[in-house]
């Protein structure tokens, strides 16, 4: 296996469960504070749209994905669970694309 050094993750997690699992410890890492994968980490005050954005660009660079336009969405973002959601839709083949 080679390992990267400019990736956080050597290979993208696929397991929603090991996603959310990974987003939990990045998130107690971050504030100090253990979360469950539905608490809602906006709600619970204290982290603001500027930690929203250090989250998306955390899962583009761990999950090789690009979050736009209309991902770029608080509610995306709110629980480690919808985050999880999020990765695995982006890193989905879009309908109709050619795979090449």
């Amino acid at each position: 296996m080679t390992m990267s050094s400019d990736r956080a993750v050597p290979e993208p997690l696929g397991d929603p469960g090991d996603i959310e699992t990974e987003l939990l410890h990045h998130l107690e890492l971050r504030t100090g504070k253990t979360w469950s994968a539905d608490a809602d980490v906006f709600g619970s005050g204290g982290l603001s749209s500027l930690f929203a954005m250090e989250l998306v660009v955390h899962l583009e660079r761990t999950y090789g994905i690009a979050v736009r336009g209309a991902d770029l969405q608080m509610d995306n973002f709110r629980t480690a669970r919808s985050m999880a959601a999020l990765v695995g839709r982006l890193r989905r083949p879009a309908v109709g694309g050619s795979g090449a």
